[in-house]
């Protein structure tokens, strides 16, 4: 480990690496590289500071580069203890970009990170499950944790941790369960900033979650296990945008799909689709695989594991290690052996054998490399355009969870359509008259 006030990474000789799988995904992130180009000449970001909590990945790296390409000052830190790519945190340190994760974080670590990103005094923040944001606002209202304890230790030897948020001038949000938390702070009256959902935006919410969750949780479970998906039974937990991609993927690799769901309109939906919809209860006594992605805890639990068959595998999918409880599956254990940095097995008091990955966490990421650079194209050109609106509407915005913009929105799709080379209809006046008027009906 590496540490100073400008980074603490695993190792600064990983850069030449880090440096070409950047470069690898800047080949695929040609939005994003457009919006890079415009920034340099612009310079639309000119005497920001940027605190970013995200996992380190290469896709993450082309977005810090071209938010300090477009004239900000940006600090890094990792937005889970396990998906920093070390190689792409040392090119990042390298190019004199404030960085601080490494791949294996424990619980004080990555709340140093958190801490060492804030010390800039972001006007500011990025955020993938909104840990950096609530970091923030405990400091403000002075909660007391073991975690805000690391934080404040730290932080107040640059600045006052109360006075931090004074000058945030707006935020935004990466992912599904950061947006629950944030509008969850919003509905209680205590947000301090405006944050803009990116998750919700239509460009990133319907191929980022779907698409790029999808293939990639797969992946992190292939590559942990090599395990063959056809002819197995795979149960999702969880059909929302991320759930409903997994299970379309795991089907379309031979594997029999049982959907498990509590909101009666996704179930429906998952039914209707063609898959299998039943309770946890049942589906724990056949599943081969379980994935979770409700956002939600413990949704698998001890009386799911003591009726699952021998060697099933649990992988997760949400945010955070909460939807499968490590608690129970502790209690229930006669023996615990890590097989490989991926996965841990539990021999249960019943004698049956399970396999966890990632420790309960994101698997994709943990086990994996994260979603596929085309995906996280659109999903960080949101991003970068989002802080320019946050920059260019400074103390305009209200102090809420607000969406990304409709022409930003539709701005994004227009470009990933033009790189991919693809051309859409236009329509014709009469078109548009008709669609306008009220007038025109049954002739």
């Amino acid at each position: 480990m590496i540490q100073d006030n400008k980074y603490w990474i695993k190792d600064l000789g990983l850069e030449a690496k880090g440096k070409l799988t950047i470069e690898l995904a800047e080949n695929y992130m040609n939005v994003l590289m457009k919006i890079k180009d415009r920034f340099a000449k612009e310079k639309p970001l000119k005497g920001e500071r940027i605190s970013a909590c995200l996992h380190i990945t290469k896709e993450t790296a082309v977005l810090i580069k071209t938010l300090k390409e477009g004239g900000a000052e940006v600090s890094l830190c990792a937005s889970n203890p396990l998906s920093t790519q070390d190689e792409v945190a040392a090119a990042l340190a390298n190019e004199g970009i404030s960085v601080y994760g490494f791949k294996g974080q424990t619980f004080e670590e990555y709340y140093k990170c958190i801490a060492y990103a804030l010390s800039i005094k972001p006007t500011i923040t990025i955020d993938d499950g909104a840990d950096l944001v609530t970091t923030l606002h405990k400091l403000f209202y002075k909660e007391k944790s073991k975690e805000i304890e690391i934080v404040e230790s730290i932080v107040k030897k640059f600045h006052d941790p109360r006075t931090l948020i004074e000058s945030i001038i707006g935020g935004t949000e990466e992912t599904t369960t950061g947006v629950i938390r944030l509008k969850a702070m919003d509905k209680d009256g205590v947000l301090k900033y405006p944050i803009v959902a990116v998750n919700d935006a239509k460009s990133k919410s319907l191929f980022d979650n779907p698409i790029g969750t999808g293939q990639s949780a797969l992946d992190g479970i292939i590559r942990a296990t090599n395990v063959l998906i056809a002819g197995k039974d795979v149960i999702v937990v969880g059909y929302g945008q991320v759930g409903s991609g997994i299970a379309e993927r795991a089907r379309g690799l031979g594997a029999r799909v049982t959907v498990v769901e509590v909101d009666p309109i996704k179930a429906l939906r998952a039914a209707m689709f063609g898959f299998k919809v039943t309770s946890m209860d049942k589906a724990s006594e056949y599943g081969d695989i379980f994935i979770t992605a409700t956002g939600n805890i413990n949704v698998i639990r001890k009386e799911h594991f003591i009726k699952m068959k021998d060697k099933a595998i649990l992988a997760n999918a949400g945010h955070f290690d909460v939807e499968i409880s490590k608690k129970d599956l502790e209690d229930l254990k006669i023996n615990k052996k890590r097989i490989n940095p991926c996965i841990e097995e539990y021999t249960l008091k019943n004698g049956k054998k399970l396999y966890l990955l990632a420790e309960g966490r994101l698997v994709n990421l943990a086990c994996a490399e994260g979603h596929p650079s085309e995906i996280m194209d659109m999903s960080f050109a949101i991003q970068a355009l989002s802080i320019e609106y946050i920059v260019k509407n400074k103390n305009k915005l209200p102090v809420k969870v607000i969406n990304v913009p409709e022409e930003i929105d539709e701005k994004i799709a227009r470009l990933k359509l033009e790189t991919m080379g693809i051309e859409i209809e236009s329509l014709t006046q009469e078109q548009r008259d008709y669609l306008f008027s009220w007038k025109l009906g049954t002739k």
